[in-house]
């Protein structure tokens, strides 16, 4: 049934059933539930930052996690341990997945439900904000036959989106694409997709060792978290299959780094690995809502500009007040580093990461520059690109 038609007249369902259909047409992607002493605060992230929705009575803490609980199929009678589940919803006729989080705090227990719209799987590489000289050389090495191609960033920077849209384009019937995935987010139709599962030791090592026994072309592993995948993959990757998968560094030519330091061989990594794009989401500018200025010293100092360079740059408008005033959406940076002969002789030397992050750079621009490009073209301000690259 839709959310939307149900005529419960109960008001803690009421209150649920509004509450998601709220955080979807706001187009939240976590929903926090989180009862203090004197209150219950309700927290929406949208765009990647927190806001603060609702408090409803605190008197209404228990029976909202109980609905939620029950709703979700977990054990309302277990409050001390952490648990995990999730709901199908349609809402407004479109299918919503919901994961639900519980673990117990001091005032009772928080819940975090994961928000994830089935249609936003769909999306195709050209619509992630990537400059055409990012997307065309991104287009021609997911082509390849084999090889691996690692996606990097930080949680929530939209690897998962990226990898979903790079099989998408691959999705052509002519290929096996199989994936093994942590949790499955999205459902596309035509690839072969699997779940880890911790309760019967399921692991990706495991997961992906089966998909390699059923013929496939590609192969996607929602992440490389240990030694035992990391072999598996550029095993797999040698023996003729095109891998994706994601890492959490910091920087494109990081993955190098922390898969030598997982225990990789240097001349296997630098035989298999193709790519490695590292990218991070900012929140964009709302046209309407925009006002140009002139770049700063620092700013340009910040960004490795020369000092006396008159430029415009942009920002939401003064009258606007409120940290999320004056931005709409999100849009991504990217940082593509392709594997050439270059790299891969310092690859397969063991070189360090100044050595890879300067040969790196002779042909890519950095992620800071991506974000110079769209903060001169107005996509996005400075505030927001110095938030997401500043811990590289």
């Amino acid at each position: 049934a839709d959310l939307l038609e149900s005529e419960d007249d109960a008001p803690i369902i009421r209150l649920i059933n509004a509450m998601l259909a709220e955080a979807i047409r706001q187009q939240a992607s976590d929903i926090h539930i989180e009862p203090y002493e004197q209150r219950l605060v309700v927290r929406f992230r949208i765009d990647g930052v927190l806001r603060e929705v609702l408090s409803p009575h605190r008197t209404l803490a228990a029976p909202v996690v109980s609905r939620i609980k029950v709703m979700a199929k977990l054990d309302i009678a277990e409050k001390r341990l952490p648990q995990d589940g999730r709901i199908g919803l349609r809402i407004a006729g479109r299918p919503v997945d919901v994961r639900v989080s519980t673990i117990p705090a001091s005032f009772g227990e928080r819940v975090v439900l994961r928000l994830l719209d089935k249609q936003a799987g769909r999306i195709d590489l050209s619509q992630l904000g990537m400059d055409p000289s990012t997307l065309a050389p991104l287009d021609e090495l997911i082509q390849r036959p084999h090889g691996i191609l690692l996606v990097t960033g930080p949680t929530g920077s939209g690897k998962t989106t990226t990898l979903y849209a790079g099989l998408a384009r691959l999705n052509d019937s002519s290929r096996n694409i199989m994936t093994v995935e942590d949790p499955i987010e999205y459902y596309i139709d035509g690839i072969g997709q699997t779940q880890v599962n911790s309760k019967v030791d399921m692991s990706f090592a495991r997961g992906l060792r089966a998909i390699l026994r059923q013929d496939p072309d590609v192969v996607m592993v929602g992440e490389i978290r240990d030694l035992e995948t990391a072999r598996i993959a550029v095993q797999a990757s040698l023996t003729g299959h095109f891998v994706l998968s994601t890492l959490h560094t910091n920087s494109a030519v990081g993955a190098v780094t922390r898969l030598r330091d997982m225990g990789i061989e240097p001349f296997l990594l630098s035989s298999s690995l193709v790519g490695v794009l590292a990218q991070r989401l900012v929140r964009r500018l709302d046209p309407a809502l925009r006002e140009a200025y002139p770049a700063t010293l620092s700013e340009l100092v910040a960004f490795g500009k020369q000092r006396g360079e008159r430029i415009d740059l942009y920002q939401p408008r003064a009258d606007l007040g409120g940290r999320h005033a004056g931005y709409k959406g999100r849009t991504g940076l990217y940082e593509l580093v392709i594997v050439d002969d270059a790299l891969r002789g310092l690859i397969h030397e063991g070189a360090g990461e100044q050595a890879l992050e300067a040969a790196a750079r002779q042909r890519t621009p950095s992620l800071l520059e991506d974000g110079w490009r769209k903060c001169v073209a107005g996509v996005t301000s400075v505030e927001e690109v110095l938030r997401v690259t500043r811990e590289d």
